[in-house]
């Protein structure tokens, strides 16, 4: 109202009323995500998975081969709030067991989901892109793809190359 001057004061209580249902909508998934999170933990899924996850993957890059694959996945289907509160609990004690830094396995979860966001056919930011830009769903899947192409080369290097996302933790004051 006082920067752009686009709603006026008659408005207001529709803006309101929208942004109260957003943040409504929002709210509810985080509560769901949240008590999902709290039941694995309980369950002691984590743990499970770890086993399971040392036998089956000996080496340190087949894992984090798997574990792009799969935040992938996550990132096509889930959005970053409910993946953080999901997958974060399950992801971090498997990043451990294999001697991957919590930094680096932190870039490597919101790269991945990124890349997931814009994974054809059923990434969210493909579908806010369509609506935003009022252009089909196809035409903005089809213009992402470069930059798909390099944001999944560079979810490799930031992977693979871990210097790259832990090189200046010495100079974080307080470490």
């Amino acid at each position: 109202m006082g920067v752009h001057r686009n709603i006026r004061p008659g408005e207001l209580r529709r803006v309101f009323t929208a942004c109260v249902t957003t943040i409504g909508g929002v709210l509810i998934i985080l509560t769901v995500a949240s008590g999902f999170s709290s039941y694995l933990v309980e369950a002691g899924i984590p743990a499970a998975l770890v086993e399971w996850t040392r036998a089956s993957v000996q080496n340190k890059y087949a894992f984090l081969l798997g574990l792009n694959l799969f935040l992938l996945v996550v990132g096509c289907l889930m959005d970053i709030f409910s993946a953080t509160f999901v997958v974060v609990p399950l992801i971090a004690s498997l990043g451990t067991a294999f001697g991957i830094h919590p930094v680096h396995l932190g870039v490597i979860f919101i790269a991945n989901l990124e890349l997931g966001y814009l994974t054809p056919p059923v990434g969210l930011n493909l579908f806010l892109s369509s609506y935003r830009f009022n252009r089909p769903l196809l035409e903005v899947s089809r213009a992402s793809v470069p930059m798909l192409i390099v944001l999944a080369l560079g979810v490799l290097l930031i992977t693979y190359v871990p210097w790259l996302t832990t090189a200046l933790l010495p100079l974080v004051p307080g470490r």
